[in-house]
């Protein structure tokens, strides 16, 4: 019995491992490039048209950046899906909604418990943060893997990425949550800077970071692809 399931999940690893290969290097770039002109627009449209910045209103800010990166990336890797044949591209969308929320509560939670400001006037930036947070480490991988606990592991438990999806996936994700954490250093500086309030610096520390980490994904997809097709030869 332990025989078959382990050769079932053999069949099932090199099946999607065939999927993944099928991403290209110049997909890859597209999709990151997609993401952060997202991003770009997202600043754009706040201070252009409501004349807000993440150091003037972090707040609002960050609300329009997630607002309008959300459906972005929920329908750029709902694309990737595993397993499309059982599950539409639809269920893939309503898994990456669950993703956003659930992910939104576990950031809340751990900012919290790492010292984040509690209070009401800290709520509406706590919430708007978490959600940021959660469309660049948890949605990605929720809209593709849904609930497989085997690559949920995989890819954040033991960081071994496999194939090009999973290098989209984990490298953004970590260079967020590593963002965010060197950019909480100057919080507790007695600099009385105003982009030392929470959350300001934490979300450009977030922000440099998965646009950096996307940056590394799209050459580590290129060059690893690029050795396969040399050992092809």
């Amino acid at each position: 019995m332990k025989n078959q399931n382990q050769n079932q999940r053999t069949k099932t690893t090199v099946v999607e491992a065939s999927a993944a290969a099928i991403v290209s290097a110049s997909e890859v770039f597209l999709v990151h490039s997609i993401s952060a002109i997202g991003l770009a627009i997202s600043f754009w449209v706040a201070s252009s048209h409501h004349s807000i910045t993440l150091i003037s209103h972090p707040s609002q800010t960050l609300l329009h950046l997630w607002v309008i990166q959300c459906p972005i990336l929920i329908l750029l890797y709902s694309r990737y899906r595993q397993s499309p044949q059982q599950f539409s591209y639809l269920r893939a969308v309503g898994r990456g909604i669950l993703g956003l929320i659930a992910g939104a509560l576990v950031n809340a939670f751990g900012a919290i418990a790492l010292g984040a400001p509690i209070g009401v006037k800290s709520l509406s930036k706590t919430i708007n943060w978490s959600m940021m947070m959660s469309l660049f480490t948890v949605v990605p991988a929720a809209s593709v893997f849904g609930s497989s606990w085997t690559d949920w592991q995989r890819i954040f438990g033991y960081t071994k990425p496999v194939g090009p999806i999973d290098y989209m996936i984990c490298l953004p994700a970590h260079g967020a949550v590593l963002g965010a954490w060197f950019g909480a250093w100057p919080m507790p500086l007695d600099w009385e800077r105003p982009w030392q309030e929470w959350p300001i610096c934490v979300s450009y520390g977030a922000i440099a970071g998965y646009l950096v980490a996307m940056v590394a994904s799209f050459l580590v997809v290129l060059v690893r692809g690029t050795l396969q097709h040399t050992k092809r030869d």
